[in-house]
């Protein structure tokens, strides 16, 4: 049986994912008290931390996976605030290991290693 939390943010990690191609940023259809909308909310802040810790990754040439998982752990980070710093980094690492390509559990913990010192 699979973690709860885990499914959830397997769940919001696909949604991110599905946004970052969608047209209808501006009318996506999550229901307002979804966690996907809530990060949605703040992606300019999320975007802007990644942009400062990932500086030779620009926001557009970053695998999409690779940037839900980030933008996921990121408002964990510093907007959730649920989890352990380190449980959110353990989790995205997990994450990018089943999403992401070969190397993306260590740009990931790379990127986040960095968030998390702040």
């Amino acid at each position: 049986m699979i973690d709860p939390r885990h499914q959830q943010r397997i769940n919001t990690i696909q949604n991110l994912y599905a946004y970052s191609f969608s047209d209808l940023k501006n009318n996506w259809p999550f229901p307002a008290d979804t966690l996907t909308r809530r990060i949605v909310a703040v992606l300019p802040e999320i975007d802007a931390c990644i942009k400062q810790y990932a500086l030779r990754f620009p926001i557009e040439k970053i695998a999409r996976s690779d940037l839900a998982i980030l933008r996921l752990a990121v408002w964990e980070l510093r907007f959730g605030k649920i989890a352990p710093p380190k449980a959110v980094v353990n989790e995205a690492i997990e994450l990018a290991k089943e999403f992401g390509g070969d190397q993306s559990f260590r740009f990931v913990n790379g990127v986040l290693g960095k968030v998390i010192k702040i």
